[in-house]
């Protein structure tokens, strides 16, 4: 992908809070599935909405007291491989990005809430 040096910042701004970046088809299958607790996923992107409202938020809601187990981020549109997968576990929402996932496990992993791009844009809150 041309250009890594202009996204690396917005990887940066949740790797630095402790997000743990799945990169390929292998981690995603290593890491979603086999987790105890509660996983939060965030589907990063480069654009607007991801810097001004996704990231920011996503930063904001660890300081509340309650924080998932594990923290994980694809990033849509760069690594293509690790995003397709993602969206596997996600369904039956549709792709969305930016977006997060939070998934639980008690028996098997099921995906828990989702909250897609649409949702983050409303201002009615």
């Amino acid at each position: 992908m041309p250009y890594p040096k202009h996204r690396a910042p917005m990887r940066d701004e949740l790797t630095s809070v402790g997000f743990r970046e799945l990169k390929t088809s292998e981690d995603v299958d290593n890491s979603i599935p086999n987790n105890e607790g509660t996983v939060l996923l965030v589907m990063n992107s480069v654009c607007g909405c991801a810097a001004g409202t996704a990231r920011p938020g996503v930063r904001l809601s660890l300081n509340s007291g309650k924080k998932p187990s594990k923290l994980m981020t694809v990033f849509a549109g760069q690594d293509l491989e690790a995003t397709s997968q993602t969206r596997k576990y996600t369904l039956p929402y549709p792709p969305s990005s930016p977006g997060n996932c939070s998934f639980q496990r008690w028996q098997t992993r099921s995906l828990y809430r989702a909250s897609p791009h649409r949702r983050s844009q409303r201002n009615d809150r």
